[in-house]
């Protein structure tokens, strides 16, 4: 009789962490919901109607919104993010995989210190150093163009990208390394052939987080790019908020759900390899 009580017991507190779990669910994703179902209502409705459902429905909004500004549609603007997110998630996978690989394998000098000058990149501020990156890449003359968004990627900028690379390397097995070389492998084709097929999860994590800060940065972009015409998605939205005139909210909000399609579409296929690549880090192999 005790366990058939203790039973109910255990299944109404599930249900109840359950039914908990669901409302703030819809609490945290309710923004999202109005923005979805504002996408599909009149503009001069979207301010006026008090709940989510509206007694007129259109796709104006999206059609409008697609077409941009001006000659630059928004199908430009989303060409022109995944180049700049495409190139960004190459350059951090190749040069924060091999900055952890030295760091977790190799012994070098100086090593303990640059790994602790490593460590303050992710404590020091991004706002720090806008002034100083703007001067250089501006004698560099790269202002208006994708490089200063896409270079630095390629030069392991990225610290916290290494450090969670070398939590994943440090668990593999240092076995295997010695087999490797009792095969007659290198330091390089140790990397090439071993460490980055057995740390695809943390592979994976990179790029997911690479391509969604990448694809909803802003300010860097608003920075560096001035041409409509390099728009990317990001700048692509500030174009329906004009401060002097008037505002297209309607057409805002529709290519704000298309926008989130990729970051969604990432995030669902790939969270397998996020999950294992974040939890992995911190078990020890």
């Amino acid at each position: 009789m005790n366990n058939q009580t203790n039973q109910v017991v255990s299944g109404r507190s599930s249900i109840g962490r359950h039914l908990l779990n669901i409302a703030i669910s819809l609490i945290m994703l309710y923004p999202m919901i109005w923005m979805l179902f504002s996408s599909f209502k009149l503009p001069q409705n979207i301010l006026m109607d008090r709940g989510l459902w509206s007694e007129t429905f259109t796709l104006a909004n999206y059609i409008y919104g697609w077409k941009g500004l001006g000659s630059n549609t928004f199908a430009l603007f989303f060409q022109n993010s995944f180049i700049v997110s495409g190139f960004s998630i190459v350059g951090n996978l190749l040069s924060c995989s091999m900055a952890a690989y030295a760091f977790a394998r190799l012994d070098f000098r100086l090593k303990a210190v640059l790994f602790g000058l490593m460590l303050m990149t992710i404590m020091l501020p991004h706002h720090v150093t806008i002034i100083p990156q703007y001067v250089i890449f501006n004698k560099l003359d790269w202002i208006n163009t994708y490089l200063p968004l896409i270079v630095p990627k390629f030069t392991a900028a990225e610290g916290f990208f290494v450090f969670l690379m070398i939590q994943f390397i440090r668990n593999i097995p240092k076995e295997l390394d010695k087999a490797a070389i009792v095969d007659g492998c290198g330091p390089i084709q140790i990397y090439w052939r071993l460490v980055l097929p057995l740390a695809l999860p943390a592979l994976v994590t990179t790029a997911i987080f690479t391509f969604i800060w990448t694809w909803n940065d802003f300010f860097s972009q608003i920075l560096y790019i001035n041409d409509s015409h390099k728009f990317t998605v990001s700048l692509g939205l500030r174009t329906f908020l004009d401060s002097s005139g008037e505002s297209n909210f309607g057409a805002l909000f529709a290519m704000s759900v298309l926008s989130l399609v990729p970051v969604f579409t990432v995030f669902i296929f790939l969270q397998k390899f996020l999950i294992e690549g974040l939890t992995s880090g911190g078990v020890k192999g």
